[in-house]
């Protein structure tokens, strides 16, 4: 399998230099995810949006739910994170809920909605923050214990990566 179509824009790679300008532009990131998948799917027909973006990938349909549920995720942890001290989330099982028939056979517009709503308020809670709060962390079972810098480079990264795996396959298809 081609590396490139799994990770299109390179795998992610905890910042080592994170600055305030940094932290600016990765909230811009999720902030203008919503309306960049919009404007990359809403001409795409049934049959574009049931295509996978590489051999045993998800679907375009699958990828967008997933960005819902993954950002819907995240956001309860910076909340959880601003909250409470070092809290322990609960991982999900994302390939799993990939395969759920909301995830496989809905229309995406309620998760393109809920995207537009979440990353509004999201981005609004981000920009409030101040250098104390981007040191608040999180544990997470799998990963361990991640601050809300961290991972807000990660969710300008996650979006990015996604939204690269359908213009990729865009490209490819000729959409």
């Amino acid at each position: 399998m081609d590396p490139d179509l799994r990770f299109p824009i390179g795998n992610f790679e905890v910042p080592t230099d994170i600055t305030p300008a940094r932290i600016s532009a990765w909230i811009d990131d999720i902030e203008v995810l919503p309306r960049d998948l919009r404007a990359l799917v809403e001409s795409l027909d049934s049959g574009q949006l049931a295509t996978t973006y590489r051999p045993g990938g998800w679907t375009v349909t699958q990828v967008v739910h997933h960005l819902a549920d993954s950002h819907l995720n995240s956001y309860a942890r910076f909340r959880l994170a601003l909250t409470e001290d070092r809290p322990t989330i609960k991982p999900y099982a994302e390939a799993a809920w990939a395969e759920l028939p909301d995830a496989r056979e809905e229309p995406i517009d309620p998760s393109l909605d809920l995207l537009d709503a979440l990353h509004t308020r999201w981005t609004r809670m981000l920009r409030s923050l101040d250098d104390t709060d981007w040191k608040r962390d999180f544990d997470h079972p799998e990963a361990g214990v991640i601050s809300l810098d961290v991972n807000v480079a990660l969710y300008s990264w996650h979006g990015r990566h996604h939204l690269a795996h359908i213009q990729s396959l865009a490209n490819r298809s000729g959409w």
